[in-house]
């Protein structure tokens, strides 16, 4: 007997959540941030860091409900923001400060230098 295709979809949520905690300031303190279902991947976080959808990261975790695991992606994600800006200088103070206090690998940004008196 062929076995044929399964007519039930595959749960789209049997993956890795990211979610972000941030810090907010002193008045408003710590919140992790309200996030839409579909930008919750690994990718999307790291690009959304990069581009300063969050100002002040703090923390990451990734879980997944369906298989019961939770974790902390903190540097995990920094390791991964490391590597993306190695050839991008345009990170801001707060990202680069969130690197480096949380990578696993040392973090050094070769900023570039104007030169004087080049033509």
């Amino acid at each position: 007997m062929r076995s044929s295709p399964s007519i039930v979809p595959a749960d789209r949520l049997d993956r890795d959540i990211y979610l972000v905690l941030e810090d907010f300031g002193a008045r408003a303190g710590c919140a992790w941030r309200e996030t839409d279902e579909q930008d919750t991947d690994r990718d999307t976080i790291v690009r959304d860091l990069l581009s300063g959808q969050y100002t002040y990261p703090v923390r990451i975790v990734a879980f997944n409900a369906i298989q019961g695991h939770a974790r902390d992606a903190t540097s995990e994600i920094a390791d991964a923001l490391a590597e993306a800006a190695a050839g991008n200088a345009e990170i801001t103070p707060a990202l680069q400060a969130f690197i480096e206090a949380n990578a696993a690998r040392p973090f050094h940004l070769q900023l570039a230098l104007p030169l004087r008196g080049a033509a």
